[in-house]
Parts: C-alpha cells; sequence; structure tokens
C-alpha cells in the first residue's frame, strides 16, 4: 500500500519487557529457589539422625499426597516449577546484564559496586554448572556417579548415596567450593530480591541485608556439616 508515492508500513513498536519487570521476575523466581534450597537442607541434616530417617524422608517425597498425586508427582511438580523458575532467572538476568553492558559508555559515574555485587554473575556461572553436576551425580547416579551409587528406587539409599559421593575428597572439595559460592550468591541476592519487591526506606534495605546473610550462612554451616561429615566417616 502506498501514499503519496511512498510506501505505507504500520507504527508498531517491538514489545520490549521493562528493566524492572525482569528484576521483579529475577525477585520472584530467586526466593522460590531460595526457599527450596533451604528446605532441601532440612531434609539433608535428617542424616545426623540416621540414615533411616534421611531413607524415610526421601521414601515421602516419592509417595506424598498419593493417590491425589501419582507417585513422584510433588517431585515432579517441584522439578517442573524448579526448572522454569531457573529458566526465568537465567534470561532475565542475562537481559539485564547484556542491557546495563551496552548503556556504560553512556552512563554516568558510579560508586564502585561492593564485592558481593561484583561476584553475582561468576558465582551465578558457577551454580548452572553445579546444578547440572549435582544432578548427575546424586539424581541421575550417572557420569560423575560414584560406583556404589544405588538409584533410590525401590529401596530408597539416599543416605548410602549421599555418603559414597562425598566420601570422595574430590568430590567433598567440590561441593564445599559451590557450596561457598552459593553463599555469596545469596547473601546479595536475597537482599536484592527484597529490594526489587518494594522494599525503599533503608530500615528495609538494612533488614534485607540481614536476611540475606543469615540464610547465606545458615545453608553453609548446614550442607557443609553434611559434606565434612560424610567425608570424615561421621555419618
Amino acid at each position: 500500500m502506498t501514499v503519496h508515492g511512498r510506501v505505507w508500513q504500520p507504527n508498531v513498536k517491538s514489545p520490549r519487557i521493562a528493566n524492572w519487570q525482569l528484576k521483579v521476575a529475577m525477585a520472584i523466581t530467586g526466593l522460590i529457589m531460595v526457599a527450596f534450597v533451604f528446605i532441601h537442607m532440612l531434609g539433608n541434616l535428617k542424616i545426623f539422625s540416621s540414615h533411616e530417617s534421611i531413607n524415610t524422608y526421601s521414601q515421602w517425597l516419592r509417595e506424598a499426597f498419593m493417590p491425589l498425586l501419582p507417585y513422584e508427582g510433588l517431585l515432579w511438580i517441584a522439578r517442573i516449577v524448579l526448572g522454569a523458575c531457573l529458566l526465568i532467572h537465567v534470561v532475565a538476568a542475562f537481559m539485564v546484564w547484556s542491557r546495563s553492558r551496552g548503556n556504560q559508555a553512556s552512563a554516568k559515574p558510579r560508586h564502585t559496586k561492593g564485592w558481593l555485587a561484583k561476584l553475582m554473575l561468576p558465582t551465578g556461572l558457577v551454580l548452572l554448572v553445579f546444578v547440572v553436576l549435582h544432578i548427575l551425580d546424586l539424581t541421575v547416579g550417572k557420569l560423575v556417579a560414584p560406583a556404589g551409587f544405588r538409584h533410590p528406587d525401590p529401596q530408597f539409599h539416599a543416605a548410602t548415596n549421599v555418603i559414597a559421593s562425598l566420601d570422595r575428597p574430590v568430590m567433598a572439595v567440590f561441593y564445599l567450593f559451590m557450596l561457598l559460592a552459593l553463599a555469596i550468591h545469596f547473601a546479595h541476592g536475597i537482599e536484592l530480591a527484597i529490594n526489587d519487591l518494594g522494599t525503599t526506606s533503608e530500615k528495609g534495605r538494612s533488614v534485607a541485608r540481614i536476611i540475606g546473610l543469615i540464610v547465606a550462612v545458615l545453608v553453609l554451616v548446614g550442607d557443609a556439616a553434611v559434606v565434612l561429615s560424610a567425608n570424615l566417616g561421621v555419618v
């Protein structure tokens, strides 16, 4: 179609997700994953009670809410939700990061970021690798799993698999390093998430910072205790 000799084109702008929307998406999905990691840590701590305790917990996760849900229904719901959260979180983070890179040349000078803020991107990339290796190691039981790995079904050898994996010094050191990266990511990430969800006062920011540090330390200490105890033969 031509108008006064010119080709007419509709004035349609490409939809653009605002940075604040991306940050809200990162905040919500990040907090969901933090909640999962914290609950997962509490489940891991059951190994200090007895092997039967953590094995029973593993069995409950597979049989929870039957027959309302099918066998492993709760696990698959959690896997789908967490997988979606991880995908959204990573994509949103990449978009925010790429936009900030593109605006660096024209941006006004800012105060130097703290070291926790600077480590968000590298720790996030490290944790992506950790997620893959952790699933292969203790969930699937392939590639990096120890020779003594026994699939949880139908006997639920959760304790046996944890000890068999962490009994190897290399894996123990690997998990400790990843837990440190996780704690660093949580310490600043939780603070950012709470702020991005609407905290504006200085007191609110301080509370968010404290919450982030507390959760990060609890997860680090709790899971590190499991790793060290399994490697040293305490459990």
